[in-house]
């Protein structure tokens, strides 16, 4: 009877482990086709693939950047603004992220909010370091209209 049990418990335990891997291989399945997707311009078929992602494993900062890509692209500025911020919640260093996050807040003319995530770029920037210049002539040039 003993042995029987043991068998069970080792049966189970291994259905557990096959489990487990089909979950993880579907979880980085998922993010990959809906990148490969998003690389082909075929948006609404990856955007679903980065949402069913998100379910398995909610804190993938890859699959909010894309979602956030993706509405861009989609001038959905709501959901921009909602997956930008919850890419840079789980990912603070995630220059592109953030400096798309600048450009959305220029276009809503939010320039306080504009000089705070300016000066967190600064601090974070290592390939897009070029764009510092760029946003603070933008900033400088909103405030020397705002005097006149």
């Amino acid at each position: 009877m003993k042995l029987k049990n043991n068998m069970k418990k080792i049966l189970k335990s291994f259905i557990c482990v096959i489990l487990f891997i089909n979950i993880a291989y579907a979880n980085e399945n998922y993010f990959s086709q809906g990148k490969n997707l998003f690389e082909k311009k075929r948006y609404n078929e990856s955007k679903f693939l980065f949402q069913r992602n998100l379910v398995f494993n909610p804190k993938d900062s890859n699959s909010y950047f894309y979602l956030a890509k993706i509405y861009e692209i989609e001038e959905n500025q709501i959901e921009l603004e909602k997956n930008l911020n919850t890419t840079l919640l789980l990912d603070p260093k995630n220059e592109t992220a953030m400096y798309m996050l600048i450009e959305l807040e220029l276009k809503k003319s939010n320039f306080s909010k504009v000089k705070k995530l300016s000066d967190d770029f600064v601090k974070i920037c290592s390939s897009l370091c070029d764009k510092k210049t760029s946003i603070k002539k933008r900033l400088e040039d909103f405030d020397t209209k705002d005097e006149s």
